[in-house]
């Protein structure tokens, strides 16, 4: 089986540079506060959910789709090895998903798992090389070993990821950790998103006495593609107001209707927003790439020549004197 996972921050920038790392293109993940649908709806096209929370040993009276029902139909692979939650909800939302652009790697997994059961599937995972590595790759840098060979005891908190997905006519929530797929409901592709928030606070209210900590996040289609599209549209229908203002004639643009040179300001207001939109989406991408490379960063070894440079300048131990003096809220 493939070497250790570690476990990496639930966050939508990391979750987004993950896909792209594993090949796939034109996707990106959304960090949602509401499950409302207008909130949804706000971030379309979006591909599937992904719901973290912390996990706790409780019985399931849910029945699983049997294999015979869903193999063939659904991809779900049962999670076989420690910390692979995260890329495994990740996986079960973008291989269920023909209008995702996969890239080799994926499609190739998809494409050689497809009749394979549960178990081998996230066999296949777990000893996929570039999977593992593009996951591994957000491990934050160890000063110290972690203590890998200790189990988790009852006192440990234990995170765990599940997705939410529509397939064939009905949604679905899949969870590794369960011996298949559970069919929530007859879903489309036009109201799942109003379908699934009643299943999803029904799990939040039920720990809601004692944890507090969940995350949803969304796999949508890139927003700054989907901004541009929308920035083409309006330019086009300006360049044609612009046109039809110089002949003196009203004409048909894009089949929504007759307009006229009167509409020009609204569709430059509308263009303004949308550029402004674009603009925000480049800088969210800027701000998680940079806190990628920051995740990724080992600072230990510059702590540890700095603090030898202030030992041989004769100001490490003055420093570390007076911090023993001052009062704890200013050592925080």
């Amino acid at each position: 089986m493939g070497d250790n996972w570690t476990t990496i921050e639930s966050d939508p920038g990391v979750f987004t540079e993950l896909m792209t790392e594993m090949g796939v293109q034109g996707v990106q993940m959304e960090e949602l506060y509401a499950l409302d649908s207008e909130s949804l709806h706000a971030i379309s096209p979006v591909y599937g959910l992904i719901f973290l929370f912390k996990w706790r040993s409780e019985q399931d009276n849910r029945p699983a789709v049997s294999e015979a029902d869903y193999l063939g139909k659904v991809f779900f692979a049962k999670q076989v090895i420690t910390n692979a939650c995260a890329t495994q909800a990740i996986l079960s939302v973008l291989l269920n998903r023909p209008d995702i652009q996969l890239g080799a790697e994926l499609t190739n997994l998809k494409d050689f798992t497809a009749d394979f059961p549960p178990e081998y599937k996230g066999l296949a995972i777990s000893n996929s090389e570039s999977i593992r590595r593009a996951h591994n790759s957000f491990s934050p840098p160890q000063p110290i070993v972690p203590e890998e060979s200790r189990l988790a005891d009852k006192d440990d908190e234990v995170y765990h990821f599940i997705s939410y997905v529509p397939v064939d006519g009905a949604l679905y929530e899949l969870d590794g950790l369960k011996p298949g797929p559970i069919r929530l409901c007859e879903a489309t592709e036009d109201n799942w998103l109003e379908k699934v928030g009643p299943f999803i606070q029904s799990r939040i209210e039920r720990y809601a006495q004692s944890e507090i900590r969940f995350n949803l996040m969304a796999v949508i289609r890139n927003r700054s593609d989907v901004i541009a599209e929308e920035l083409a549209s309006l330019e086009d229908r300006r360049a044609a107001l612009l046109s039809t203002s110089e002949e003196g004639d009203q004409m048909q643009v894009d089949g929504k209707g007759s307009e006229t040179p009167q509409d020009l300001a609204s569709i430059e207001n509308e263009i303004v927003r949308v550029q402004e939109g674009l603009h925000q989406e480049a800088a969210k991408k800027k701000r998680w790439h940079d806190e990628n490379v920051r995740r990724k960063t080992n600072y230990v070894p510059f702590i540890f020549h700095f603090l030898k440079l202030l030992a041989e300048k004769g100001q490490l131990k003055p420093i570390i004197e007076r911090a023993k003096t001052m009062p704890a809220k200013e050592r925080q």
